[in-house]
This record gives structure tokens, C-alpha cells and sequence, in this order.
């Protein structure tokens, strides 16, 4: 994936090192050797290999605690384990780092690295949905913290992917639920939707889909007020059409097609949830 910010706070951390390591006065040998120690980290960035950067990294740190030599290398170990898919001990890297310097600079980005960790976790996953869980939850407690920064702007997009494959996830239930005439249940998931997912792509569907099941029922009181909500909303919709035609005497269940727009957002939404078995039988 591009990695568009977290490159530009690497090369940043190489550049702000590069002049700043070479001191010319006399230093004491631990200061001086940790200095070492990080140069040679750094070489071995460039050359690739990242496992011994994170080692030398951490040696690092060890040698010059609780100070900003420390914490610089703490972070840069942490970003070097992610750069190998040690997701798990970079998270852990990274929270340690959090608690030992919280006043840190960079401590924002250390919490947007954790976001990013769980983001991409999501990819490697089908349908476990705690990746996505805590990706969201990193991610709305960091756009609190630090709304203004340079990683936001990245994060809500990535939350607004997030919300629209959790209101999938639902939806697909729910489809299930009413393919095989459990109306309870797949209203339980609908609401869920209309709920907790208003502002994704499937707000219409869920609306539409609790028209439908409703009337189903025989609650056509609650079927009439979710066709209000939609045709108030998003009257021009297809969904609206279709829910105005189950409120007549001669409405029969029409097969559901996404429009090209929520295909090519689905598309890029990461395949977690497969509705495949709706289509077909729809």
C-alpha cells in the first residue's frame, strides 16, 4: 500500500539525524557510542536490512534512557518491525513507547502508526472483525487527540472505509436473515445500520430492506415511517422507488442490483464480507 506519510517521517528522521549526529566537541562515551550505534542503525536501513536496524535501535535506546536519543530510537525500532510485518511486536514497541514518552514530539505519530498497524491487519483477514474493531477504535481516539494533524486527514478516510465494511458486514446478515424468512433477526441488523452506520453507502438499503420486512409482517405502520425517513432523505433514490412499490397492493420482491458508484467504493473496501450468496439467489 502506499505509505505516503510514514515515508515522508522516515526520510525526516534520517535527515534530521544526518547533521545533527556528527558533533564536533568532545561528547562522553555513552552519548558518543549511542550516536554510533544509531548511524550504524540507520546504515543498515539503507542497505535493507531492517531486523538488525531494529536491533541496533534498541541498543540504542539502552544506552542513553529517558532521553531524546532514546525515544527517537525507540520509535524508529518500532517503524522498523512494521516495515517487516512484526505487527504485533510493533504495536507493542509503540505502545511501550507511549507510555515511556508520552510528552514526546513525535508521539502522535507513534499512535497513528498503531491505527495504520490494525488497518492493514484488516487485509490479511475475512471475516474475524476485530482488526477492524480496533482499527476504528485507534483511530476515532486519535482524530480526538490530534484532529489538526497532518495524519488525519488520512485516518478519516480510512474510517469512513472502515464504517461502510462494518455497515456490509450487517447488511449481508441481514440479506441472509431475510432470504431465509427470519424478520426479527434481520430487523435487529437493519437497525444496526440505520443506527450506527448512517453515513455510509448502505443507509438506503438498510432503509429499504426495513420497508420490506416489515410489510412482511404485517407492521406496516413501522414499514410506512422507514419509507418516510427514506423518501425524506434520498427521494431520488432507487431504494425509494422500490420501497413506494411494496406499499402497493401489487408488490412483489425485486432483485437487488448495486449501482456502479457503490460497486467501485465496495471494490475498494477490502473483501471481508462476500454477499455472493445474496446475488445468486436473488
Amino acid at each position: 500500500m502506499p505509505k505516503f506519510l510514514i515515508i515522508i517521517f522516515f526520510a525526516f528522521a534520517i535527515f534530521s539525524c544526518s547533521k545533527k549526529d556528527k558533533i564536533a566537541k568532545p561528547i562522553p562515551t555513552t552519548e558518543s557510542e549511542a550516536i554510533q550505534v544509531y548511524q550504524e542503525a540507520l546504515d543498515a536501513i539503507k542497505d535493507g536490512q531492517y531486523l538488525i536496524a531494529s536491533e541496533k535501535f534498541d541498543q540504542s535506546e539502552s544506552l542513553l534512557p529517558q532521553t531524546s536519543w532514546a525515544a527517537k530510537s525507540a520509535l524508529m525500532s518500532s517503524y522498523c518491525l512494521y516495515t517487516l510485518n512484526y505487527y504485533d511486536e510493533a504495536t507493542l514497541n509503540l505502545k511501550r513507547f507511549i507510555k515511556i514518552y508520552p510528552a514526546d514530539k513525535n508521539v502522535d505519530y507513534a499512535h497513528y502508526l498503531i491505527a495504520i498497524i490494525y488497518y492493514e491487519q484488516i487485509l490479511d483477514e475475512e471475516k474475524d472483525l476485530d482488526p477492524l474493531i480496533k482499527s476504528k477504535k485507534e483511530i476515532e481516539t486519535f482524530l480526538k487527540k490530534y484532529p489538526d494533524t497532518d495524519y488525519a486527514m488520512d485516518l478519516r478516510f480510512k474510517l469512513d472505509l472502515i464504517l461502510n465494511q462494518m455497515a456490509a458486514k450487517e447488511i449481508s446478515i441481514a440479506r441472509y436473515y431475510i432470504n431465509n424468512d427470519k424478520w426479527i433477526p434481520a430487523i435487529k441488523r437493519l437497525k444496526v445500520v440505520v443506527e450506527e452506520y448512517d453515513n455510509t453507502i448502505f443507509i438506503e438499503e438498510a432503509l429499504y430492506r426495513l420497508v420490506e420486512t416489515y410489510y412482511r409482517i404485517g407492521l406496516v405502520d413501522e414499514a410506512q415511517a422507514a419509507a418516510a425517513m427514506l423518501g425524506y432523505n434520498y427521494n431520488s433514490s432507487e431504494w425509494y422507488e422500490r420501497s413506494y412499490a411494496i406499499l402497493n397492493t401489487s408488490y412483489k420482491p425485486l432483485k437487488v442490483e448495486k449501482d456502479d458508484d457503490e460497486k467501485k467504493l465496495v471494490n475498494r473496501i477490502k473483501k471481508i464480507f462476500s454477499i455472493n450468496d445474496w446475488e445468486k439467489k436473488n
